[in-house]
C-alpha cells in the first residue's frame, strides 16, 4: 500500500490531535535516551489491515524508529499473533502507540467485516460493494480496507460517479406522484447525463413499478432499495428477459444472515453501508519488552 498525500495528512492531523505539544506523561517518566523494543499483538482473530499506516505513524514521530511487519494486509490473524515489532526511542514509540493502534483496529475491523460478507456469497457472481457511509476524512483508508477484505469500491466521492437517489427524484420533480416516475423527465435526464459525461448512470428505485418504468430508458445500473427477496427475484427475471445489459445493485437491510439469499437472486452488486459505518474494531495491543 502506498499512502496518498491525503492519507498522510490525515495521519499527521491524528497525531497532532493526540500528542499536541508533547506527551507529558512519557516526557516526565521516561528518559529521552532510553531505547526499547515493542511488539503489536492481535487480541482477537481478524483480517489485518493498516500495517503501512501504522508504520507511517511511528516514522512520522521519529524517522529512525524501525518498524518490522510480521503480517501483511489481508492476512488472517488469531489471538496473540504478533503482527509487528518496533525498535526505537521509548518516548517516540509510546507517543505514537495509540494513533497507530486506532488506525490498525479500525481498518482491520472493516477488512474483517468485508471478508465475512464476501465469504458468505462465495459461488455466486455478485460483488460486495461499499458506500459513501464512511468516517469523515477517512474514506480513502476505509475503502482500501474494503478492498483488502475482498470487497469492491463504489464511487469514492460525488465527483466519481452518478447515482440518482430518491431525494434527487423528489427534489427534481422526476416523480409524477410518490410511486410513479415521470417518463418524459427521466428520459431527458438520462440523455442529458449521456451528453455531459461518460460516467455510468445509476438510478435508485423503490418498487417493481418504478423498475419497469425506468428500465426502458436504459440506465447502466438500477439500484434496488429495500426490495424484498421476492421482489428482487422478480426484478432479476424482468431484467434478464427484457434488459439483460442493465446491472442490478441491491441495498438496504442486508446483513450476514440474508446476504447469501440476496446474492442468489441474481443481482450483480450488493451495496452494504454497515461494513464501514457499523463494523467492530479488531483489538490490538502494544507491549514493551
Amino acid at each position: 500500500m502506498s499512502l496518498s498525500k491525503t492519507e498522510k495528512l490525515t495521519i499527521e492531523v491524528a497525531l497532532a490531535e493526540d500528542i499536541g505539544k508533547r506527551d507529558i506523561t512519557t516526557a516526565i517518566a521516561i528518559d529521552k535516551s532510553t531505547k526499547t523494543k515493542a511488539k503489536i499483538i492481535a487480541k482477537q482473530k481478524g483480517i489485518v489491515c493498516g500495517m503501512e499506516v501504522a508504520k507511517f505513524v511511528f516514522n512520522q514521530v521519529n524517522k529512525t524508529t524501525v518498524f518490522k511487519m510480521h503480517k501483511k494486509d489481508g492476512t488472517p490473524v488469531k489471538k496473540n499473533d504478533v503482527v509487528a515489532t518496533i525498535n526505537g526511542y521509548t518516548r517516540d514509540i509510546l507517543a505514537a502507540e495509540r494513533v497507530a493502534l486506532n488506525f490498525l483496529s479500525l481498518l482491520s475491523g472493516i477488512s474483517t467485516a468485508t471478508k465475512s460478507f464476501v465469504d458468505k456469497v462465495k459461488g455466486t457472481k455478485v460483488k460486495i460493494m461499499d458506500t459513501r457511509k464512511t468516517t469523515p476524512n477517512l474514506r480513502e483508508l476505509e475503502k482500501y480496507a474494503v478492498r483488502v477484505g475482498g470487497g469492491s469500491n463504489h464511487r469514492l466521492s460525488l465527483y466519481e460517479g452518478i447515482i440518482v437517489k430518491d431525494n434527487h427524484l423528489r427534489a427534481g420533480a422526476y416523480l409524477k406522484n410518490s410511486t410513479e416516475l415521470n417518463d418524459k423527465k427521466i428520459s431527458k435526464l438520462i440523455k442529458k447525463f449521456r451528453r455531459k459525461t461518460s460516467k455510468k448512470i445509476e438510478i435508485e428505485v423503490e418498487t417493481l413499478t418504478e423498475l419497469k418504468s425506468l428500465a426502458k430508458h436504459r440506465p447502466d445500473i438500477i439500484l434496488l432499495d429495500n426490495f424484498s427477496l421476492t421482489n428482487l427475484k422478480k426484478a432479476v427475471c424482468f431484467r434478464n428477459k427484457y434488459f439483460p445489459k442493465i446491472k442490478l445493485d441491491a441495498s438496504g437491510r442486508i446483513n450476514l444472515k440474508n446476504v447469501r439469499a440476496v446474492a442468489r437472486t441474481g443481482v450483480d452488486y450488493i451495496s452494504i453501508g454497515m461494513i464501514t459505518h457499523s463494523q467492530s474494531a479488531v483489538d490490538f495491543s502494544l507491549e514493551v519488552s
